[in-house]
């Protein structure tokens, strides 16, 4: 029986060797198939994880954005209440109207004066509203202790302890409330919108500079972990923003220039508009919803531009960062640079001085800021912000609280086309609304405003789009710093004829990945 065995064997060989031939090609084709397959499905998840890590990385950074721009807002506020007091010039009217009413007990002569605030609101609440401002600010007229500098010791003034005449009539000051109201509201409206805008594009700059410095130290073999990104509490602020933390914290004090310098001109281009505007009005004149709304819509048109094109050209860069000459005034002001400025001071050399406050790394940054904020985008996007900023002010508040029109959901504006025509109210009361809703703006918690802005689905777009641009240049830039010694650049005047030395990528490409991310949000 072996014998056969070994003659079928001798016998079949062949088509057995072919056979053993065949299955082992096989196991090796199937072992080499499913180990392509475990790689695809490994490489699949890995993907799938990292866009959802880069995802979750993105909303966080939009929800540090909002925080953000809830802790800076107040320091404009104040700044700009300050400028525009409009409780003091409240408060001066109702001495004048005090005083006028203690003249009329003893028998002296008066004149007609335009109404005071309580004589022109419809109800006893409303006729306190503009008095009441005072101690809903935490100021109560009985605390202002410092004279109005729109009132001095008047003509003639009684050395009897008499009540003293206001240097300003009646009208006067209540022409300066009228420009001071509107002003002071719209200005913080602008100034929100920009802050909003400026914070989204520092903190997605920074967080795409984290991302990046995590894949480049990987790549490089200088970080053995995996990548994290994850926004945990307790991690650094240089893990979050970016492996630079001192570059970071500098170009986060930028902030600076709009809260204190920026605001401030602002308000003065708001504030020549308004005179133009609202300027011919009296305390007396009666006003519809649909007239002043066509006012507010003049007003933008002032300070933004009348037509597309205008408002593409409008320049809202100094408003934001100063000019280059101011950079490093702007960081020792701010205080950031208290350690450095000293250290600076001992380099005799502007060069010296100028490598010192301003590195290469914090020249990209506020470089392709600046392109950011002079790209179409900026300016479409701010647009929606301040559409509907204005909507929730004049289509909501002063539509409900002013004319007590009701909102209707079928409509994009509050009551019918009639009422809103003929409804018509004094102006003092619409100057009440405007003087309580400049602190909700400036210091509402939660902001109303700010949430309005936040709906607008462009400006996430917007975020995406910085956060992913330029990520060719900025790897570049990480590969330079953990690979070799960096080539030095020739860093051009931002402000000068020629060219940024940091582009959002080309030109074409951004306006290309703004595009798609426009249609991606409009599809969601």
């Amino acid at each position: 029986m072996l014998s056969s065995a070994k003659r079928w064997l001798r016998s079949n060989r062949t088509p057995i060797a072919v056979g053993v031939g065949i299955l082992g090609a096989g196991y090796v084709a199937a072992q080499y198939v499913l180990t392509r397959i475990n790689d695809a499905r490994e490489r699949m998840s890995g993907d799938r994880i990292a866009k959802e890590n880069l995802r979750r990385r993105f909303e966080q950074n939009q929800e540090d954005c909002t925080f953000t721009v809830l802790a800076l807002l107040p320091t404009a506020t104040t700044n700009i209440l300050a400028a525009l007091d409009t409780e003091q010039i409240t408060y001066e009217i109702q001495k004048i109207k005090t005083s006028s009413r203690a003249l009329k007990l003893d028998g002296s002569e008066s004149t007609a004066s335009p109404p005071s605030i309580a004589d022109t609101t419809m109800t006893e609440d409303d006729g306190k509203s503009m008095v009441s401002l005072q101690s809903e600010s935490g100021i109560h007229a009985s605390q202002i202790t410092t004279p109005s500098p729109l009132a001095a010791a008047g003509d003639g003034g009684r050395q009897d302890g008499g009540a003293q005449r206001s240097r300003k009539s009646k009208r006067q000051l209540w022409d300066e409330l009228t420009i001071s109201a509107v002003t002071r509201a719209v200005t913080l409206l602008y100034t929100l919108a920009l802050l909003t805008m400026f914070t989204r594009i520092q903190l997605n700059l920074l967080g795409r500079r984290s991302y990046l410095s995590s894949v480049v130290a990987l790549a490089t073999g200088a970080q053995q972990a995996t990548i994290s990104l994850e926004n945990n509490d307790d991690a650094d602020a240089e893990q979050d923003y970016g492996s630079d933390f001192d570059t970071n914290r500098k170009y986060l004090t930028f902030s600076w220039w709009l809260l204190h310098r920026g605001s401030r001109d602002l308000m003065h281009r708001v504030e020549s508009a308004v005179r133009t505007v609202f300027g011919s009005l009296s305390p007396r004149d009666l006003v519809s919803f649909d007239r002043f709304a066509d006012l507010t819509m003049e007003l933008r048109r002032l300070v933004e531009g009348a037509t597309a094109d205008e408002r593409r050209a409008s320049d809202w860069l100094p408003f934001l960062l100063p000019p280059r000459e101011q950079e490093d005034g702007v960081l020792v002001e701010s205080g950031i640079l208290e350690d450095d400025a000293a250290a600076a001071d001992d380099d005799q050399t502007p060069l010296g001085r100028t490598a010192r406050l301003s590195p290469a790394p914090l020249r990209r940054l506020l470089d392709e800021t600046a392109d950011l904020v002079e790209s179409p985008a900026f300016g479409h996007v701010l647009t929606l912000l301040l559409d509907v900023a204005f909507s929730a002010l004049v289509d909501g508040k002063l539509a409900a609280e002013a004319f007590d029109l009701a909102p209707q959901a079928d409509a994009p504006l509050p009551g019918t086309a009639a009422e809103r025509q003929s409804k018509v109210v004094l102006l003092p009361k619409i100057l009440s609304v405007l003087t309580r809703q400049a602190h909700v703006i400036g210091s509402g918690m939660p902001n109303e405003y700010l949430k309005e802005m936040e709906t607008v689905r462009d400006l996430e777009a917007f975020a995406a789009v910085v956060y992913s641009s330029n990520w060719e240049n900025e790897a570049r830039e990480e590969e330079h710093v953990t690979g070799g010694p960096q080539r030095p650049t020739e860093e051009p005047s931002r402000h000068g004829p020629e060219q940024s030395g940091v582009l959002v990528d080309a030109p074409s490409a951004f306006d290309g990945a703004w595009e798609r991310a426009r249609d991606a949000s409009r599809q969601d």
